[in-house]
């Protein structure tokens, strides 16, 4: 039996690993020339494989897209799985305090060297720079059309990723399914119009950021930047609020609590306590909270306090500006920065034309999908690695036999 394999990248690899056996010819098809191109900078190079271990109905609230997929997904292969599967081939695995996961060695190479040894031990061939121009349904299998000439296979695995527009989907013409409108998810809030943009470079380790208008809210760092607010707590909201930011071009405001951990109030009797037992202190050279002093320095410019203002006569009035600041710090968003080279895309095939159970298409037997072409994706973390190698290890089991 002959299995094509679309997509040179993490579920396309692990999907080939596990179609090969049993006499089965695999082939990977990948357009460009290199494959596992966003493996090598996941992580900043060191590539970040998964996540913690967490139990099935909390790890599926970590992908805004997918969540009801992924929890049948995730039965056949977890993250015990993946840690298993790696660490069986050499690769250790670490786990940071913030529960991401990277190989031991902080290499993304450790990994890309591990998955292609595995395909070439099981005679998948890899074919580079070979762009796949169709895909058609035949008798029995599928013609797929490439510039060098046709070539028909029993069963296909599309593992394309995540594509910037629609177009980039051409090659699927020849079949049923739609194609949800690919938008960007993860990515970071552009303040042109903001002078918080000058202190770049300044986190604060738990702030909470909300989308004025609606519900969209998280916690998590945050970082500002030359173009505006990044962090985690920004990029995980961006993913929830992919459609919604998508529909208001970018252009929206976001309201930031510095400290998650504070309301409104205990800000208020904390400066106000502050203000009684420190009243000789200056202000603007005595940050509170946590705050860094550049940041600090800000909010006391927003609020009027001088250089020389102290904690014993500062008025009522910019006590309370000061609490807005802390509390409740307006920006305006005007556009968008994907978030370094880790492109990562909300849209792709429905999830409803694909069996979770079997990654196999529900109008054409024999075709299989996995990764982000399909319609979901997960916040940072591990996340969307962890739905690579899930849903590559259904198609490529189900591509073998068709029984999990």
């Amino acid at each position: 039996m002959k299995v094509a394999v679309i997509g040179g990248g993490a579920a396309g690899f692990f999907a080939a690993v596990h179609a090969s056996g049993s006499g089965n010819e695999v082939a990977i098809f990948e357009k460009s020339p290199k494959v596992l191109s966003k493996v090598k900078v996941s992580g900043g190079g060191r590539c970040n494989v998964t996540h913690r271990p967490i139990e099935i109905s909390k790890l599926v609230k970590n992908y805004p897209r997918g969540e009801k997929f992924l929890k049948k997904a995730f039965r056949h292969f977890s993250i015990e799985d993946t840690f298993h599967w790696f660490e069986s081939r050499g690769v250790f695995l670490k786990i940071e305090e913030d529960g991401r996961v990277f190989p031991v060695s902080d290499d993304s190479q450790t990994i890309i060297k591990t998955l292609t040894e595995e395909a070439q031990k099981r005679g998948v061939k890899i074919l580079v720079s070979t762009g796949i121009q169709d895909l058609k349904p035949i008798a029995n299998g599928f013609e797929i059309v490439t510039s060098s000439g046709s070539l028909r296979f029993d069963k296909v695995i599309i593992a394309t990723g995540g594509h910037p527009n629609k177009d980039s989907y051409g090659f699927l013409k020849s079949l049923r399914h739609k194609i949800i409108n690919p938008i960007p998810s993860l990515f970071t809030f552009n303040t042109p119009g903001e002078k918080i943009r000058e202190l770049m470079g300044i986190s604060m380790p738990k702030a909470e950021v909300k989308i004025e208008g609606t519900k969209l809210t998280y916690q998590g760092p945050i970082l500002i930047t030359h173009w505006g607010i990044s962090g985690p707590a920004v990029l995980k909201l961006s993913a929830f609020g992919a459609q919604w930011l998508f529909d208001q071009q970018y252009h929206a405001r976001a309201i930031i609590n510095w400290n998650a951990e504070m309301g409104e109030q205990d800000y208020a009797e904390q400066i106000l306590n502050y203000c009684k037992s420190h009243p000789s202190r200056k202000i603007l050279t005595n940050p509170l909270f946590g705050v860094p002093a550049r940041l600090w320095e800000h909010f006391c410019e927003k609020c009027g306090i001088t250089e020389s203002q102290l904690y014993g006569n500062v008025p009522k009035k910019i006590q309370n500006r000061l609490v807005q600041n802390l509390f409740c710090f307006i920006l305006e968003i005007k556009g968008k920065t994907t978030f370094k080279e880790e492109f990562v895309t909300a849209g792709g095939i429905p999830l409803e034309e694909v069996d979770p159970d079997t990654m196999q298409s529900k109008y054409h037997p024999n075709l299989f999908f996995a990764g982000e072409v399909l319609n979901l994706d997960g916040i940072t973390g591990g996340f969307n690695f962890q739905a690579a190698w899930t849903t590559g290890y259904i198609a490529g089991c189900s591509a073998k036999s068709n029984v999990l």
